[in-house]
């Protein structure tokens, strides 16, 4: 039952950041420059990542952390693995470099569209490899929490598959260019499944797992509130981003009741 658990969570995982390259098929229909899509799809995105970590892999880390040290010391532990998700988020992001708005002529960020799906692809992919690494543990530890995970992680990784290849393929007119960075952002997820069904798995506990989904909660809040919501607004569409953003929300609450 174990290795079966295995395996499917190792699908799971997979078929997960594949889905980065179904954002991708927006360039077949693509004909100019949508910032109103962007705007939309990086917001969408944005609210499906709170939701997952505050509505699922939170209180799922935070209830085994419970089970393990008791009231305040799995309480205290859920915290500290959230901060420290936060603070690798915020390291990890210091090694991308960050466009800002030019002073003297008030230039947005982001001009340059090739730089831009390059450093989207490898911040992507960095924070893709500890999601598959949450993907597995949820799916051998609790097929339907593993299913649910899954699910968040494939939404905002179509849109996240957005968000790489229309800078992609606008600065390099190359359809193949842009789902190969797209293809590069995604198998991130399933490497680190496979990470984790090969280092990780013997060690698997209460602890483990829930300082896991803490941690990872952290990492997705982070992302979320950092790089996706600010991003989203810079095209100007304030209100549209907003209401993505809250649809976004809103969609993941809704599969709670699948």
């Amino acid at each position: 039952m174990a290795q079966a658990n295995a395996v499917t969570a190792l699908l799971l995982a997979l078929i997960a950041g594949l889905c980065t390259l179904l954002g991708a098929l927006i360039i077949f229909f693509s004909k100019g420059k949508n910032e109103r899509l962007v705007t939309a799809s990086l917001g969408f995105a944005a609210g499906v990542m709170l939701a997952v970590s505050f509505a699922d892999l939170f209180p799922q880390g935070q209830d085994l952390l419970l089970a393990w040290g008791g009231h305040t010391k799995g309480a205290l532990t859920a915290v500290a693995a959230f901060c420290g998700g936060l603070a690798l988020a915020a390291g990890l992001d210091l090694l991308v470099p960050h466009d800002v708005p030019d002073p003297a002529t008030g230039d947005k960020p982001h001009a340059n569209l090739y730089r831009v799906g390059f450093i989207s692809t490898l911040a992507i992919a960095l924070h893709n490899f500890p999601e598959g690494i949450a993907t597995f543990m949820a799916g051998y530890e609790n097929m339907t929490l593993g299913l649910s995970v899954a699910l968040a992680i494939a939404l905002h990784n179509i849109p996240e598959g957005i968000s790489v290849a229309m800078p992609i393929y606008y600065a390099t007119g190359s359809r193949k260019t842009s789902l190969k960075y797209c293809f590069l952002s995604g198998i991130a997820e399933p490497v680190g499944a496979l990470l984790a069904f090969l280092v990780l798995r013997p060690f698997i506990s209460d602890l483990l797992l829930g300082s896991v989904f803490a941690l990872i909660s952290g990492i997705m809040v982070y992302i979320a509130v950092e790089e996706l919501i600010p991003t989203s607004r810079q095209y100007g569409h304030h209100r549209l981003a907003l209401w993505a953003t809250l649809a976004g929300v809103v969609v993941m609450l809704l599969t709670h009741a699948i």
